[in-house]
């Protein structure tokens, strides 16, 4: 017989005295004998079988009631009573599923269906160890560094178990069962707290002994009938750390290069490095040492991992036959070194570790190489002395002026040779070079204006041509600085204006234009020659851009002037300009209207050819004049005047033809001016220039 529980005597005392009150009088004491019910989960039967039996001392009662859990509320139909008050089980109750206590109201009913006595009953639901402890998850995956330091957390694995944690069937303890492969230089343990397991490792990892180890963890819980178990497998990779030094195995390639060479590799250093092919512990990359003038630069070859030495500047045998170097290497990631000095039982391992660091110097951890490459002597080209010449002349110096005097030099004292000195690149055609003295001088006359002066220098170059073999070439440069001379006169930008005669103000922007540079060009002065008087004049008198003004005399039509345009220094030229006078709100263009009626009708054409025919007599009659005579006449004016004019020299008659052939069909009558050479000083505009005789 066991013991009652202290709650259920605690309830029949409490029923008792709810007994007596109810039946208003005093009763007889009753016996209450009553067993410790409990039910095993999972008992396997056979069904149904009895847990015990409810016993009440009472004649007259004929029938027991059980209602609550296992009956007529989850789980139901599980329990049972007969008319003894035996309890029975039907099924299986399991612990994990179900509350571990069912709670009951047992009843006893007499003949006439009264309830005669009511009280709560309990049936403990005993747990068995039906469940063994099961992992989170079944394989557990993790990568570390070989550089992991021991005692420091690799990987933590999870389990639980359903059954009762605070029973022996519900608490486990974790263990390693295998470690695969197995090395000398690591031993792995776990530390256990409550359902977690953190794997740990005494010693050093070393990626060339093991690229992953394989774990088998066992979870087994502490079951007193039976112990229950499950494993799960841990897998940890090991990446490569630079625990390896490179070390250099040889060299290839001529180690010399030829004075003057560039970008030529000259020696490929090999080495051997026992970290994994392609990673960064395995990269190599060096570096040059007493290389002052940084002639020399190594790379790292990706593929075969070799050191290529380049020469990156030109090197001369005259100043050095041979470079020393040294060569040191490292790796892409800083080195890292783990050995086991003692191992030491129940306790972490005695190590003696490295771990390099880039800011601090560990040039003792690598060795260095030794390297010497040869300078090889080769023909020297010349050297001009200085290699750019700069002189300042005047424009317009007579040809055949001597600018300067080059000199080259044969640097190479073992392979000297003569050598004579050639035009280069001369645009224009201006100088000529001796080829045994180097003397340079002018062949041409020298323009500040020319098209191919840029900013007022002129560029020329020079060579140096030895006459060895192969014959090699030095370059001189010949920079002409020119001096302004007032060698242009003043013209017109535009020799043709329209006027409106019916609007005001009655004037007309005219604006000259001169090629040379202050103090020899604008502002300008203006003057109107021949019968002007209360007909026309100019406002102001100076400036680059003036206005012609039209009296109230002047009537439409087409008129023709003259203006002497004078530079500051009194260098001057007269000008035609053709002015159209008419009115605005008929012909918007009043020159284009007057030049189409000159255009028109076959007088004009018969006067045009016969004008022709006279200035082709004419020009050739001047032509042999020219010859005889040195003196300057215009042709066409009266007015004749002396001048000179260096710009744009011509000897071509049929130019002046053009120009008068031009003049007859816009209706000018126009001076053109010649040298006493047979030379128009005009330009292509329709400008007459004159110029004073004494400038």
């Amino acid at each position: 017989m066991r013991t009652l529980p202290v709650s259920f005597l605690l309830l029949l005392s409490v029923w008792s005295v709810c007994v007596w009150a109810d039946s208003g009088r005093i009763r007889q004491k009753r016996a209450w004998i009553m067993d410790s019910f409990s039910i095993e989960e999972e008992h396997p039967g056979p069904f149904p079988y009895s847990i015990g039996k409810v016993v009440i001392e009472s004649s007259y009662l004929v029938n027991y009631l059980l209602h609550g859990q296992g009956v007529d509320e989850d789980p139901k139909n599980i329990l049972s009573i007969d008319q003894s008050g035996v309890i029975y089980v039907h099924g299986k109750v399991d612990y994990e599923c179900s509350r571990n206590i069912l709670l009951l109201k047992f009843e006893a009913i007499t003949a006439s269906n009264a309830v005669d006595a009511r009280f709560g009953l309990e049936i403990k639901i005993l747990d068995i160890n039906d469940h063994a402890p099961k992992f989170q998850k079944s394989v557990y995956e993790v990568t570390v560094d070989e550089s992991h330091d021991q005692d420091k957390s690799v990987l933590t694995v999870l389990a639980s178990d359903e059954d009762d944690s605070s029973t022996n069937n519900g608490t486990f303890v974790f263990t390693i069962k295998s470690v695969t492969p197995k090395t000398d230089n690591v031993e792995f343990y776990i530390q256990q707290l409550k359902e977690s397991g953190t794997i740990h490792f005494k010693g050093c990892l070393d990626y060339e002994k093991a690229q992953k180890y394989t774990i088998l963890v066992e979870a087994k819980d502490k079951g007193e009938k039976i112990q229950l178990s499950s494993t799960s497998t841990l897998i940890i990779n090991i990446s490569d750390n630079n625990n390896n030094l490179p070390e250099f195995s040889g060299k290839t390639g001529p180690g010399k290069v030829k004075e003057r060479e560039a970008g030529v590799e000259v020696l490929r250093l090999q080495v051997t490095d026992k970290d994994v092919r392609g990673s960064k512990a395995w990269k190599a990359k060096y570096t040059i040492h007493e290389d002052k003038n940084e002639v020399f630069k190594i790379e790292t070859d990706p593929v075969t991992n070799e050191g290529i030495l380049t020469v990156v500047k030109q090197m001369d045998y005259n100043e050095q036959t041979h470079q020393n170097l040294s060569i040191s290497i490292h790796n892409e990631i800083p080195y890292f070194s783990c050995k086991i000095t003692k191992k030491v039982p129940s306790a972490m391992w005695e190590l003696d570790k490295i771990l390099q660091n880039f800011d601090t110097d560990t040039s003792a951890l690598y060795n260095t190489f030794p390297v010497t490459i040869y300078v090889e002597d080769v023909n020297d080209p010349p050297v001009f002395i200085p290699p750019v010449k700069h002189v300042v002349v005047m424009e317009n110096i007579d040809v055949g002026t001597s600018l300067t005097t080059f000199t080259a030099k044969d640097m190479d004292l073992s392979h000297a040779n003569t050598f004579t000195f050639v035009k280069g690149e001369d645009t224009d055609g201006w100088i000529t070079i001796d080829e045994k003295t180097g003397q340079v001088s002018t062949i041409k006359i020298l323009d500040r204006e020319s098209p191919f002066v840029i900013n007022g220098t002129y560029t020329a170059t020079l060579y140096a041509v030895e006459e060895g073999v192969p014959p090699l070439t030095g370059t001189g440069t010949l920079v002409i600085h020119l001096n302004d001379q007032n060698d242009n006169v003043p013209i017109l930008e535009r020799n043709v204006a329209s006027i409106c005669i019916d609007k005001q103000p009655t004037m007309v922007n005219i604006t000259a234009v001169d090629l040379d540079f202050p103090p020899f060009g604008s502002p300008f002065y203006y003057e109107l020659l021949g019968d002007i008087k209360d007909k026309w004049r100019v406002e102001p008198a100076y400036g680059t851009t003036v206005s012609l003004v039209k009296e109230n005399d002047v009537f439409s039509g087409h008129h023709l002037l003259q203006i002497k345009i004078s530079d500051q220094q009194g260098f001057y030229s007269i000008q035609n300009l053709s002015v159209a006078v008419c009115k605005c709100s008929i012909t918007p263009n009043c020159h284009l209207k007057m030049d189409s009626e000159v255009r028109k009708g076959s007088v004009c054409a018969w006067m045009l050819g016969l004008a022709i025919l006279i200035l082709t007599a004419t020009c050739f009659s001047l032509q042999i004049s020219c010859k005889a005579e040195k003196k300057k006449y215009c042709m066409g004016t009266s007015d004749i005047s002396s001048q000179k004019n260096t710009e744009n020299p011509r000897t071509d008659c049929m130019k002046q033809l053009a120009l008068q052939t031009h003049d007859m069909e816009l209706g000018i009558n126009e001076p053109h001016c010649y040298t006493d050479e047979g030379q128009p000083t005009v330009s292509d505009e329709l400008d007459a220039i004159s110029i004073p005789e004494d400038a």
